[in-house]
């Protein structure tokens, strides 16, 4: 029987293996010439990745301008072409011995399909033995950028070599960076190939030597190094990172991380990760035997992860833990390091479905703040069950209900003291007890949504009962501070009179009336037609007062005021207080929406709440009651001034005091190739603050941020911050930075100065990354720096949720955002 004629046994994935090594950064690809390293052969078929699926299945088409030879040895001559579906190989002469399989390609042999396009000078092999030699090769990757060439190929089976071969992305006319070994054996059926020699050229200039290297050459993951980061400042000294890929299984990986830092000594990072239909997860951990700076071990360990029970019940976990206090502040590169005073770990069980939600969960927090003690903590919830009811019955009826089940419990407090040299430590006395307790809330309620074009009253009306079981302590030491704030000397106090209510409660209705308006009208200004919007709203808040000062503070803080506060039917974010209100909140809106792009040109809100009467329901003793009258006037404005220019406003004025309570200012500039200026304003004084002490006592932030990405020309560009604290006069955070960008090549060096500790030290510190654009990068990850010190680095970032990012997952929800 004489064998078929099969095409060579191309794409090659020899051919594909160095720029396998690519990273996912995205990168700029727009000053790379649109000319093809190899142009199209034209009597070559359309590359369809459809037609590629099914190759296997299709015949081989063979065409020439003469045939010779035998019907046992045919030999086609002129313009050979073979085609199966979307593969092609066209050469000179092809001669075919259908008994031995041998075959010999000479003369401009040519290849192409959906990922690879192909020149060599001769190819020849045998079918029946599947081995090749191919010559003098050419090839550019047609589906990502990358080109490169080859002395020869050798192919046997699904195991091959390639001898003196090159990687690039860049034009061959300009390599400014190529990667090339004079040996690359490939393995098909392991997925993997080792490189021998291996050098990368920047330039001229060998920058990378490996001896010996393994490396994938397909989607399936192998053990190997990944590229360092390299690093300076002044708290760690030279900062050196390996990371090491250990490919465990198909569905889990581990990456070892062996970090140098010179003012410190050596630390083992690890990311262990899993995944499985149900779910995924995630585990770091990270430890520094004898840290020179601090003279002991450190370290930390942190695990989150999910799983999906079914389609309405979700497993998670959120842990984390440190050595101590203050390894966020050393090992963070970002201010919430040194502002962060606790973690949080959480797991729990958590459901939804179409007219509920639910859960079960638990949690813990650790201090990470030496300057406080566990007093700081909040309560752990330890556990906490709720659920959020609500279905509408009628088209203007609707009812639903929260409720809520909780225990509190609280570590216990250690002094400290500081000791000599500054540091804050144990005083080494027994620690205090904290007692805690358990609290119900129910909330359930009516509401009665009427609507029509162009109006909408929603009243509501809501019962909320809360009670407590309290631990002793607890209880006496609430009764203890009753009786201090009303004046009673404990000293003298009976016994009925120190003793605390372990059983509080508090019930009380809730009602609201929720009503706006719409006004729109077509306007004209200048050339430019807008749809012009008036929108005025009402929100009437009126609740009885109830004494709460038997009820303890377990886990409830007070907004901050804000637009959003306008219309809440409590100004506290708990159930362990319900303030008593009589108030109507009177708010306008206004925008202009351009009629032929859909764009807001502006928008502008400004609302205020009228108090008929005092609230004496206050959080603890150092609140300040609201009084009737007026609260501060909020304001919000956003302008577009052209596609380029945003300008931005929030204001607060408090009409009691005369005082500017509020105040931020927002610009923002989009230049052309992704250019941008970033420039905000803001301040906020003390509500709780004396009016008689002075504007800079009363000031509880004041701070200017200029950021910017400026392109100097389609090469470079200069990045940079200035974060500063106007109150405490000295920066938060400086950056300055300069790019270069090239067809294949990227270069970001940044220096930076931030606020490191508590006690406002600076550190400095010094990055920079070489951007291989299809390989991978070197050095530090500057990307993620920039990203999040400058907003608008990526343009997808100025959305709230970005394009790219779009479309929810099953693991997106999390129930236990209750609002």
């Amino acid at each position: 029987m004489r064998r078929a004629l099969r095409l060579l046994p191309l794409p090659l994935s020899i051919a594909i293996c160095l720029p396998a090594l690519a990273d996912d950064k995205p990168v700029n690809w727009g000053l790379c010439p649109v000319t093809d390293v190899l142009p199209v052969f034209d009597d070559a078929p359309k590359a369809d990745k459809a037609a590629a699926a099914t190759r296997d299945q299709q015949p081989t088409d063979i065409e020439g301008d003469q045939l010779t030879g035998t019907s046992v040895v045919p030999n086609y001559q002129g313009n050979v072409a073979l085609k199966r579906g979307d593969q092609f190989l066209g050469t000179d002469n092809l001669s075919f011995d259908t008994e031995s399989g041998n075959y010999i390609a000479e003369g401009n042999v040519r290849y192409q399909d959906s990922s690879i396009r192909m020149k060599a000078r001769r190819a020849e092999g045998n079918q029946e033995s599947d081995t090749h030699k191919i010559s003098d090769i050419q090839y550019q990757l047609v589906s990502r950028r990358g080109n490169g060439g080859a002395e020869s190929i050798d192919l046997q089976g699904a195991v091959g070599q390639m001898h003196r071969s090159t990687y690039t992305t860049c034009d061959p006319s300009q390599p400014v960076w190529k990667l090339s070994a004079p040996q690359i054996e490939v393995d098909n059926d392991a997925g993997f190939g080792t490189a021998r020699n291996a050098v990368l050229r920047i330039g001229k200039v060998p920058v990378l030597w490996a001896p010996y290297f393994k490396f994938p050459i397909d989607d399936r993951r192998q053990t190997g190094l990944l590229y360092p980061q390299i690093g300076l400042s002044g708290r760690n000294g030279f900062d050196y990172t390996q990371p090491i890929y250990l490919n465990l299984a198909p569905n889990f990986d581990d990456t070892l991380m062996p970090r140098y830092m010179s003012k410190r000594g050596f630390m083992l990072d690890n990311e262990f990760r899993y995944l499985y239909d149900g779910g995924r997860g995630e585990l770091l951990t990270a430890y520094l035997p004898n840290d020179k700076l601090r003279d002991k071990d450190r370290g930390r360990v942190e695990f989150s992860g999910y799983h999906n029970i079914n389609a309405n019940w979700q497993a998670r976990a959120s842990l984390a833990w440190v050595s101590d206090e203050r390894y966020l502040e050393d090992f963070s590169n970002k201010l919430l390091g040194v502002t962060t005073s606790n973690l949080q770990s959480q797991i729990g069980l958590y459901g939804t479905g179409e007219n509920w939600t639910g859960g079960l969960m638990a949690d813990y927090w650790q201090l990470t703040d030496y300057t406080l003690t566990e007093r700081s903590l909040p309560y752990a919830r330890q556990p906490r069950l709720f659920v959020n009811w609500d279905k509408p019955l009628l088209p203007w009826l609707e009812t639903g209900v929260y409720a809520e089940a909780v225990h509190f419990t609280h570590l216990d407090v250690h002094g400290k003291i500081i000791d000599a040299e500054g540091e804050y430590v144990r005083d080494g006395l027994p620690p205090t007890a904290m007692d805690g307790g358990s609290r119900l809330d129910i909330k359930p309620y009516v509401s009665m949504p009427f609507s029509g074009a162009a109006w909408y009253v929603t009243p509501t009306l809501a019962y909320r009962y809360t009670g407590y079981d309290l631990e002793r302590g607890l209880a006496d030491d609430i009764r203890l501070q009753n009786l201090i704030a009303a004046g009673i000397d404990p000293a003298t106090a009976t016994p009925d009179q120190l003793r605390g209510n372990t059983s509080p409660s508090r019930s009380l209705p809730i009602g609201t009336i929720d009503a706006g308006l719409f006004f729109d009208r077509e306007t004209t200004i200048g050339d430019t037609r807008f749809l012009h919007t008036l929108e005025p709203r009402l929100f009437y808040l009126r609740t009885p007062y109830r004494d709460q000062s038997d009820l303890p503070v377990f886990d409830t803080r007070d907004f901050t005021f804000s637009w959003g506060q306008l219309f809440r039917d409590s100004r506290y974010s708990g159930a362990d207080r319900q303030n008593d209100a009589n108030q109507l909140t009177l708010a306008l809106s206004t925008r202009f929406i351009d009629q032929d792009t859909g764009k807001e040109r502006f928008s502008g809100s400004i609302g205020q709440i009228l108090y008929f009467d005092d609230s004496r329901v206050t959080l603890n003793s150092g609140e300040t009651p609201v009084e009737q009258g007026k609260s501060a006037w909020i304001a919000d404005t956003n302008y577009m001034i052209n596609d380029r220019w945003t300008l931005g406003a929030t204001y607060q004025w408090d009409p009691k005091y005369k005082r500017e309570d509020l105040a931020s200012v927002r610009a923002r500039y989009l230049m052309s190739n992704d250019g941008i200026v970033n420039l905000t304003y803001r301040s906020r004084l003390n509500p709780q603050a004396s009016t008689t002490a002075t504007r800079r006592d009363r000031t509880l932030l004041e701070q200017a941020d200029l950021s910017f990405l400026y392109p100097l020309n389609e090469r470079w560009s200069l990045v940079g911050r200035y974060y500063y604290s106007i109150q405490d006069r000295a920066p938060l955070e400086i950056i300055g930075g300069v790019q270069w960008d090239s067809c294949c090549l990227a270069v970001r060096a940044i220096a930076r100065r931030y606020v490191r500790n508590r006690e406002g030290e600076l550190n400095n510190s010094f990055q920079i990354e070489f951007v291989l654009k299809g390989l991978s990068s070197i050095g530090q990850n500057t990307d993620r720096t920039l990203r999040r010190a400058i907003l608008g680095y990526y343009r997808d970032d100025l959305y709230l949720v970005p394009p790219s990012n779009t479309g929810a997952a099953r693991d997106d929800y999390d129930p236990n955002q209750i609002p």
